[in-house]
């Protein structure tokens, strides 16, 4: 299916690996042009050219720490003078570092906030004018299904995913009239280096092997595996798609099936 989407301009951040290279991957598969970002200067570069070289679509790779609020104002202005304005974001970070109350000390709240809500708004705000301008922009933001279902070991990412999915539902009512969608999408278990740092922190917190963490999250799902990116990804390129134009303030699991709630 085509979606329409052919030529679009896609900012993706977070993206030299995991989560975020899938959706950028994705994008670019439906030949997209697309601007990356990592706070690794070089690694994001390779990215960029690997998957420019995979796809046939025009990648680049730009260097950004988006928990600062001057990296995405640069990061923004660069995409702009290479590529043009973004009609396509996916918001993705780095999940800020586990723990429960207990062992977070209260100075590693605002840095999470930084990192996995205000660098959202800050994107977001500044995208939109254009898109508003145009008549037509696709916002897309990379959660968790701990908004969900809260996870007792990863208090920071669920405290500061939990916010942004309350302005992302806010601004969708607001946006729509502009043509523009704002959605957020929730991952579940997929193979990313999230999650072998979560399985190392439960290894040790449980004197298991991350090995063994990891067979465990296998045999929680009801699918018996762990997912992709490369899937994760493909949900993204469509709710960017043309097809997707009357989906917007929604949050879309893709989990497996890990979530057991109706709601």
């Amino acid at each position: 299916m085509d979606l329409g989407i052919g030529g679009k301009i896609a900012l993706v951040t977070a993206a030299s690996r995991g989560l975020g290279r899938g959706c950028a991957e994705q994008l670019a598969a439906e030949g997209c042009r697309v601007a990356i970002c990592s706070r690794d200067s070089d690694a994001v570069k390779q990215a960029a050219e690997t998957i420019s070289s995979r796809t046939g679509s025009q990648v680049l790779g730009f260097g950004a720490d988006v928990g600062k609020t001057g990296a995405i104002n640069r990061l923004l202005e660069n995409v702009r003078q290479s590529m043009g304005e973004p009609e396509i974001l996916v918001t993705n970070a780095g999940g800020p570092p586990p723990g429960t109350y207990a062992s977070t000390a209260i100075g590693e709240y605002e840095k999470a906030l930084n990192l996995t809500l205000m660098s959202a708004v800050h994107l977001i705000h500044g995208v939109t004018p254009a898109m508003k301008a145009a008549g037509w922009g696709r916002i897309i933001a990379v959660t968790s299904i701990s908004v969900k279902q809260p996870i007792g070991t990863l208090l920071l990412s669920n405290m500061a995913r939990a916010g942004l999915t309350g302005f992302l539902k806010t601004i969708a009512t607001e946006l729509g009239p502009d043509g523009i969608t704002v959605n957020a999408l929730l991952p579940g278990t997929h193979k990313t280096s999230r999650i072998d740092q979560l399985a190392r922190h439960r290894a040790d917190q449980e004197n298991k092997s991350p090995d063994d963490i990891i067979r465990e999250m296998m045999l929680a799902n009801p699918t018996q595996t762990i997912g992709d990116p490369s899937d994760f990804g493909a949900a993204a390129a469509f709710l960017a798609s043309m097809q997707a134009r009357y989906i917007t303030g929604q949050n879309l699991l893709v989990d497996g099936g890990n979530y057991r709630g109706l709601l």
